[in-house]
């Protein structure tokens, strides 16, 4: 039932995704940007709701009250695509996002994707991407903007580590505005390069603020990492692993 129930919301996530894309890109050029990042938002829940009602698979928020008034820069970890959908409906909707340039060039999504101002970048280019991200992203936060990190910078499985690259932090340091880091466990029910959706409640936990002010890029990554991994690791601490794969 498991591999039925996630075939089911694959499905309806691929019929909401063209949806709600193409409602972006015929109305991208008439309406206000902030409607833009409310229909994405609007793309997110659905799709939350959906997973709940089809897969059983729920979400707890915690720390709600860490989100502040001003924009931030949000450095989350990766396990699933599960956070990608979640992010869009439970932060501000005014969001940039840093994201690999391949998926500009998805049919519909990509498109979806230019009407939301994200920071596209070529993940081998190494430092020109790291002041890519810094030069776009202070101007994403200065027009009043979330900007949207995974610092590992792909999927990584729940009890792996992948070393933070370091652009979220320097952004911070160049910019001024301070870090929301965010930690999850939604890589033990939705797990990277696979279907199956297991059925359980997803806790995703907001940090409070890092402020970069007297601290180097490497100081800020380094707390930004051990906060979040520390609080990933008691997430997954004790608890009962989802089915097996069989099921």
């Amino acid at each position: 039932m498991v591999l039925v129930r996630s075939l089911l919301f694959f499905a309806s996530l691929i019929v909401t995704t063209v949806l709600f894309g193409l409602l972006l890109v015929l109305l991208r050029f008439i309406i206000p940007s902030h409607w833009v990042g409310a229909i994405a938002g609007a793309w997110g829940i659905t799709n939350l709701q959906l997973l709940k009602w089809i897969c059983g698979l729920d979400y707890q928020l915690i720390g709600r009250e860490n989100i502040p008034q001003q924009n931030v820069i949000v450095l989350c970890k990766h396990q699933s695509a599960w956070e990608t959908i979640a992010l869009r409906w439970l932060l501000p909707f005014n969001q940039s996002w840093v994201l690999k340039q391949e998926l500009m060039r998805v049919p519909i999504f990509g498109w979806a994707l230019a009407a939301d101002k994200v920071i596209a970048i070529d993940r081998k280019a190494g430092r020109k991407a790291v002041r890519q991200v810094i030069e776009q992203g202070i101007q994403r936060l200065q027009q009043g903007r979330n900007v949207i990190i995974f610092p590992e910078g792909t999927r990584v499985a729940p009890g792996e580590r992948k070393k933070y690259g370091i652009g979220g932090a320097l952004l911070a340091v160049k910019s001024g505005y301070p870090i929301l880091p965010i930690a999850h466990n939604a890589g033990l029910f939705w797990r990277r390069r696979s279907l199956r959706k297991y059925p359980g409640t997803i806790q995703m936990v907001i940090g409070p603020l890092i402020s970069p002010d007297g601290q180097s890029a490497t100081e800020i990554n380094h707390r930004v990492e051990d906060w979040i991994e520390t609080k990933v690791a008691e997430l997954g601490a004790g608890r009962e692993k989802p089915e097996s794969d069989i099921t």
